[in-house]
């Protein structure tokens, strides 16, 4: 892909000489009338060989719901109480971009930027100020080249459609991002990244080399043109704070043709708490051709009034199961891995099996854009960083029996992810964790009621596990957004709100990325509940 400028933004540049004093009087008035002139506004300023009105959904068009509604992928936000955009704009070309950066910075518009949907709080697609989405999902292109081990790829496509076109092109490459095929690239990349290969090749964010992007002022940038400071922004701290990303550059990575895949169980009575106990001890450390990841969850004991706690070991190891077997009866023979468990497929393959299809599903599976699943959910996040005493894990089980809900899921470390320096990318959880947790609470009823109530059982173990997990900040991880940790009001006081948040999901990169944005979007355009702030 290369970088074209087209004709039409000198016009679109003119249009941002408008003093932002006025700009900010056509912006007001009331959301209908903001919404024609910003319509107006891309009508006139669309290229004449991409024109952009075949792009555009208001609440007038029959399809609007449906193209809102098909990328919402927590169904807390799917509610008729739910704040609506005034405008979808399904970006076709670059030129679309360029157009709703200007016309939205001159009528007053707020921009929420969608890829796949995934994102945990839904902020890229809801907002209580008047705002309008620019959702990339039509920008999906995926060009691999595999004798340069590299591929472009496109912000609206989803991890799915990126590995299935990986695989077209070479059986011995890969990429180390997420595992569920539905999440948007634009997002997870912009944010970290993180998957069951980060052991062995860190993170997306690790792995990328360049990106495409449109900013603040409608200019199409590349890594040269854009610099080194901002290329940096966007690989972790969240593209949506700094401007529209339209593709990334990735370095895709060496897998072998045959990995192996297990999923082993045990509960309480099957000794769980000591297979745990070991897992702590040796997952970061396990040969990085390993990743384990460790959920656990409440489920019905043996006794039919019971419950008890469930640990799932579920592995990708890369390499065939001789291998595997001999690393585990070095490594971690506590969990009695035998050869029964084990199952060799293709590194491919493996990416269904993660995400629970049945085996023997079809590869272009992963080409779907609907998720298996839907429902309500809530998830917060943590780093552990020193050992949890069996005693501790006891009181653990317990607080999960006691609530029900959430399952956490413990994802390990060590590896790749201790070699890399905190300040390399905006994402500094590096060295010095042991493994991250996830905090996941699903639901299926409708209502706020029950939104609540689900949400407050997640904090509730959330707040017990405190002793257990960082501290001064205690961290958390950006692609897992979670309101809880502080709101931007975009006020007066955005920098400190900002601070509070910031923090936890970046520390001490937390403050290079405000200088950044400060000098990039003086004006706080791009911006929301979690943005990076500018400095007052």
């Amino acid at each position: 892909m290369t970088v074209s400028r087209p004709i039409f933004l000198l016009s679109l540049l003119f249009l941002l000489s408008v003093s932002w004093e006025a700009a900010s009087a056509s912006g007001s008035g009331s959301a209908h009338g903001r919404r024609e002139k910003f319509l107006q506004c891309l009508l006139h300023n669309s290229h004449p060989s991409h024109p952009i009105s075949t792009a555009i959904y208001t609440p007038n068009n029959a399809s609007y719901s449906s193209v809102l509604q098909s990328y919402i992928r927590n169904l807390r936000f799917n509610m008729s109480t739910t704040p609506k955009p005034l405008v979808i704009l399904t970006a076709l070309h670059e030129s679309h971009v360029q157009a709703a950066i200007v016309c939205a910075r001159m009528h007053g518009l707020q921009m929420k930027i969608r890829s796949g949907g995934h994102d945990y709080e839904g902020i890229s697609y809801v907002s209580e100020v008047p705002f309008f989405i620019l959702d990339m999902f039509n920008q999906r292109k995926i060009n691999v080249d595999a004798q340069t081990e590299t591929a472009w790829v496109q912000a609206g496509a989803t991890l799915g459609e990126v590995y299935y076109r990986i695989a077209e092109k070479s059986k011995v490459h890969g990429f180390p991002a997420g595992v569920c095929p539905t999440v948007g690239v634009g997002g997870h990349f912009s944010g970290g990244g993180y998957g069951n290969m980060m052991r062995k090749y860190g993170l997306s964010v690790d792995n990328i080399i360049d990106a495409q992007m449109v900013d603040v002022n409608g200019r199409l940038l590349d890594r040269k043109s854009m610099g080194e400071d901002l290329f940096w922004a966007i690989t972790g701290g969240g593209g949506a704070s700094f401007g529209v990303v339209l593709a990334y550059k990735i370095k895709i990575v060496r897998v072998p043709e045959v990995v192996t895949v297990f999923l082993v169980r045990r509960t309480l009575e099957q000794n769980a708490t000591d297979v745990v106990y070991r897992w702590q001890q040796v997952a970061h450390k396990l040969d990085e051709d390993l990743f384990i990841r460790l959920v656990l969850d409440v489920v019905n004991g043996s006794q039919s009034d019971g419950k008890t706690i469930r640990a799932t070991f579920r592995a990708l190891f890369l390499g065939d199961s001789a291998r595997l077997l001999s690393v585990m009866k070095s490594s971690f023979p506590e969990l009695g891995l035998v050869q029964s468990d084990c199952i060799e497929m293709t590194w491919l393959e493996s990416v269904l099996y993660w995400t629970e299809f049945p085996i023997g599903t079809p590869t272009n599976a992963l080409l779907s854009r609907t998720p298996q699943v839907l429902t309500h959910l809530k998830r917060k996040s943590d780093y552990v960083k020193k050992l949890i005493p069996k005693a501790g894990l006891e009181g653990i089980w317990k607080k999960m029996m006691e609530l029900q809900v959430p399952a956490l899921t413990f994802n390990p470390y060590g590896g790749k992810m201790g070699q890399v320096p905190a300040t390399a990318t905006p994402f500094p959880h590096r060295a010095g964790n042991l493994w991250k947790i996830q905090y996941a609470t699903n639901w299926n009823q409708d209502g706020k009621e029950q939104a609540n109530h689900h949400i407050e059982l997640t904090r509730k173990l959330y707040n017990y596990m405190t002793p257990f997990v960082s501290k001064n900040p205690r961290e958390a991880f950006l692609n897992y957004r979670d309101l809880d940790l502080g709101i931007n009001h975009n006020g007066k006081e955005s920098y400190l709100e900002g601070k509070v948040y910031g923090i936890k999901y970046f520390k001490g990169n937390f403050k290079r990325l405000v200088q950044i944005k400060t000098k990039v979007d003086p004006g706080n355009f791009f911006r929301n509940e979690q943005s990076i702030p500018v400095f007052p």
